[in-house]
């Protein structure tokens, strides 16, 4: 636009209006209930009854809802898995020894809904592997890294004997731990549940204080 003739030449801009990804907008409260509902119907049923429709039912929103968010009922199965472990701090099973190890493992291993939730996820090794991944990726590597160190930790304090293999010992107390899950009622309570696990790390030489050390003087 011209001012004058001794003037500069100036352009009138102005600011383009914002602009919104289409769609509606997310809602962190329906995230929420559509991840809860698919883990209910997931412990509740198992995988292979569970279905878009149902989750969306339970969710109290609609399916096109929930498609928005996970085009796959695998891909919403397997966020809900991650979305239950998303608390869970690597830091906090930096256990100082066996007894308080335990001890975290009753607890969780005491709560019906987990005990429930772990066998549904196991249950899915050959029909959805995904699900069994998710979990390990978001809780059961880290308790498996744990669980040998605070083994080599006992076995240098002289809780374990010398000869022991921390890694084999962890493979036994997860087998022991499934088989618990598949044996034992859900109402088993947190010190039954350590119990049966110190009973077993007895067999192989647990000893609930140091052993003495054996002296090398004649």
């Amino acid at each position: 636009m011209k001012l004058d003739d001794d003037s500069e030449e100036h352009t009138l801009t102005t600011s383009p209006p914002p602009t919104r990804a289409p769609g509606r907008p997310r809602s962190r409260e329906a995230d929420e209930a559509i991840l809860s509902a698919a883990l209910d119907l997931l412990i509740e049923r198992g995988a292979g009854w569970a279905s878009i429709e149902q989750v969306a039912r339970r969710a109290g929103v609609t399916r096109a809802a929930v498609y928005r968010r996970f085009p796959t009922l695998t891909d919403l199965l397997v966020c809900a898995v991650e979305w239950e472990y998303r608390d869970v701090d690597p830091g906090s099973m930096d256990w100082p020894d066996i007894d308080s190890m335990v001890t975290a493992w009753a607890g969780h291993l005491g709560r019906p809904r987990a005990r429930r939730l772990i066998r549904r996820l196991y249950s899915t090794v050959d029909d959805l592997p995904e699900l069994l991944h998710a979990y390990h990726k978001a809780h059961g590597s880290h308790r498996g890294l744990a669980v040998r160190t605070t083994l080599e930790r006992a076995r240098a304090a002289g809780q374990l004997p010398p000869d022991s293999d921390p890694e084999i010992l962890q493979q036994m107390l997860s087998g022991a731990a499934l088989h618990h899950l598949a044996a034992h009622p859900d109402t088993t309570g947190p010190e039954e549940v350590k119990s049966y696990f110190l009973a077993i790390l007895g067999q192989v030489g647990l000893q609930t204080s140091p052993a003495p050390r054996r002296s090398t003087a004649r």
